[in-house]
Formats: structure tokens, C-alpha cells, sequence
């Protein structure tokens, strides 16, 4: 009976090390070789080697003169990735929205409350979404435009250089990274 005991034991040490140690490092070790950009978070960092941000984490743009990203059930805090869990028979959940439709009909030139894209008052499901599709960029192009006192052709264009099409010609959505049109737009002024 003592030999089944020690030999189990000696069996869940010699796991834990193989697959609790050696094989996370191993794989950390291979991305870090082969992918180290993506390994280290997708960091965007300015031109004096700051991080600003992550390509992969969406963060709170309240300014005018910034495209907004969707907004966040968790607050844009990574530690809190997660969504509202409110369903579609939610009053908070309509009322929210109700109330998002408004405040974007409002701060966006042009916008008509039938018109208003979904991602632009709703969250994603883990509420870090660094991405919004192109009819929301494209609503928010007037507002941009007029607090930069840029051409709205102007913006366009930046909106549309920076759409970054399906993955793989078939996964997604065409989109567009915030954080990296906002980035733009400071580098075009």
C-alpha cells in the first residue's frame, strides 16, 4: 500500500514540475523568440519610447477632438475584462443604451438616432474592445474634424488608411484600432 502512495506522490511532483514549470517556460521561451512584440502585450509606445498603450487593450477617449473606442462595462481596466451581463430584456441594459444614443446623436454632427452604429453604444463582451467598426469611425469623422478644425476629407482619409480589412480575407469584421487613428490624428495636426 505505502509503494501505490509514495509512487502517486512522486507522480504529482514529476507533473506539477513538467507541466507547472518546464512547459510554461518553454512555451513562454518560444513566443518570446518567435513572436516578442505579441508576447509583451502589443505595446505602442511614442517617439521618446513612452508606452502608451496596448494595440490589443481599448482605452477611454472622452476628448472631442478623439475618436471614441466602444464603451466599457469594466471601465477600460484590464484587471476587470468582462461584460455587463444585462440581457436584451434589461431595463438597465435599454436604458443605457437609450441613453448612449442620445449623448452620440448629440456630440456627433450628421448622426440621426436610426443611424447610430451598435458598437458605438453598446460593449463588447470583455469590455476592452480596441477596436470599432468603420460606420462608427466614419460617424465620429465630423465631430473629430471640427474640434481639430481639420477637412472632414482629411479625416476621412485617415479613417480610411487605417481600416484594417478581414483576417485572413474571411474572420471578422473590417475595423479600425483606435488607439492608432487617434495617434494618427496627433501626428497629422
Amino acid at each position: 500500500m505505502r509503494r501505490y502512495v509514495f509512487a502517486s506522490i512522486r507522480m504529482a511532483l514529476v507533473t506539477l514540475f513538467v507541466l507547472g514549470i518546464v512547459y510554461p517556460l518553454v512555451v513562454t521561451g518560444i513566443a518570446q523568440l518567435a513572436f516578442p512584440a505579441q508576447a509583451n502585450g502589443s505595446l505602442v509606445r511614442s517617439s521618446d519610447g513612452a508606452v502608451i498603450g496596448s494595440s490589443l487593450i481599448g482605452q477611454s477617449f472622452t476628448d472631442v477632438k478623439y475618436f471614441h473606442g466602444r464603451p466599457s462595462a469594466g471601465d477600460y481596466d484590464a484587471a476587470a475584462s468582462g461584460a455587463s451581463n444585462l440581457g436584451p430584456t434589461s431595463k438597465a441594459l435599454v436604458d443605457s443604451v437609450v441613453s448612449r444614443v442620445a449623448s452620440a446623436v448629440a456630440e456627433n454632427p450628421g448622426l440621426k438616432t436610426g443611424a447610430v452604429p451598435v458598437d458605438m453604444v453598446t460593449s463588447s463582451a470583455s469590455g476592452l474592445d480596441p477596436d470599432i467598426t468603420v460606420a462608427n469611425a466614419y460617424a465620429q469623422v465630423a465631430r473629430v474634424a471640427k474640434a481639430r478644425s481639420l477637412d472632414e476629407s482629411v479625416v476621412r482619409a485617415l479613417v480610411a488608411a487605417h481600416i484594417t480589412d478581414r483576417q485572413f480575407g474571411v474572420l471578422g469584421e473590417p475595423r479600425v484600432n483606435v488607439l492608432a487613428l487617434n495617434l494618427a490624428l496627433d501626428a497629422a495636426k
